[in-house]
C-alpha cells in the first residue's frame, strides 16, 4: 500500500520511453494518465469498467506505472519540488 504522505504531493514527474522527465502538476498529471488511457485498446481489469477520470485517480492514488502495450510502459512518480533558490 502507498504511503498516505504521497498524495498530499502536488506534483510528479512522468516518464515515457525515449523522453525526458517531465515535472507536472497532480492535475496535468491526471490528464496525462487520461490520454494514456484513452489510447488503450483493453485497460487493466480493475479500471476496466470506470470512466477514463476516475480509471487515472485510481492510477494516480494506487500505482506508479502503466504498461500501455507489450514492451511500452509510462510511469510517474510524487515529487516535492522546492521552490527557495
Amino acid at each position: 500500500m502507498s504511503n498516505p504522505l504521497i498524495r498530499d504531493c502536488e506534483h510528479y514527474v512522468v516518464l515515457e520511453p525515449c523522453k525526458a522527465e517531465e515535472f507536472l502538476t497532480a492535475e496535468e498529471t491526471l490528464k496525462w494518465l487520461e490520454n494514456w488511457l484513452n489510447t488503450m485498446e483493453e485497460l487493466p481489469e480493475d479500471i476496466k469498467n470506470q470512466t477514463s477520470k476516475k480509471a487515472a485517480q485510481r492510477l494516480l492514488d494506487t500505482y506508479c506505472d502503466l504498461e500501455i502495450k507489450p514492451g511500452f510502459k509510462v510511469q510517474w512518480f510524487a515529487v516535492r519540488l522546492d521552490s527557495s533558490d
